[in-house]
């Protein structure tokens, strides 16, 4: 009994200290995985590139997927903590993202590895996480318009959720081909047009 006691007492003293190495291996992985990008990376190769171990990598996450998925749920957090998105500017919040992005193409890159490796049914972790992921971001999306649509800068009959959807593919798809051929194609630039269709709150600038 007091042996017992006495591990559950170790466990809950040591658990932040867990918290902080796992957080530590994630952002050295989205330090790598910027630079390097994905590269058919395995939870070996990207221990061995951060300094961890094996073993000490499989204590934290389970399994290439969830390393993967883990990376770019912290990088997105990470990234949505540093800036503020002006309230109904649904275009206005993808074109900020692909400004941020031009700098990081590793993490595009990880971002369409998740994506395409969704479409798999053995990748049942990174298709939970996609499928979610689309879904809370196309309920965010059509609540700024909806509320664009109550300002009377969107059309009234264009339906929120649909047009969330395309703003998501146009910008998916555009950060496709400028990871391919970045020269001619300018993500920001390009999803501006839907702005068009979409307007924000005039007072904003997504590029400011």
């Amino acid at each position: 009994m007091t042996e017992q006691a006495g591990g559950a007492g170790h466990e809950r003293r040591s658990y932040p200290k867990g918290v902080r190495r796992r957080r530590q291996i994630l952002e050295s992985a989205i330090g790598l995985f910027g630079q390097r990008g994905v590269d058919r990376a395995s939870l070996r190769s990207v221990g061995e590139a951060i300094g961890v171990s094996h073993t000490a990598l499989r204590h934290y996450f389970s399994s290439r997927d969830e390393l993967l998925v883990e990376v770019y749920r912290t990088h997105e957090a990470l990234s949505f903590s540093d800036t503020q998105a002006a309230a109904g500017a649904a275009v206005g919040e993808m074109v900020e993202a692909a400004e941020r992005n031009r700098s990081i193409p590793g993490l595009v890159e990880l971002y369409a590895t998740l994506t395409t490796d969704a479409l798999q049914e053995e990748h049942a972790v990174t298709r939970e996480f996609v499928r979610d992921r689309f879904r809370s971001l196309r309920e965010m999306l059509a609540a700024r318009i909806e509320s664009g649509q109550r300002a009377g800068r969107i059309a009234p009959d264009i339906d929120p959720g649909d047009a969330a959807a395309l703003v998501i593919a146009a910008s998916d798809g555009l950060q496709i081909q400028w990871l391919l051929d970045p020269g001619p194609v300018d993500v920001g630039r390009s999803l501006s047009i839907l702005e068009r269709l979409l307007p924000g709150d005039p007072g904003f600038s997504a590029r400011a």
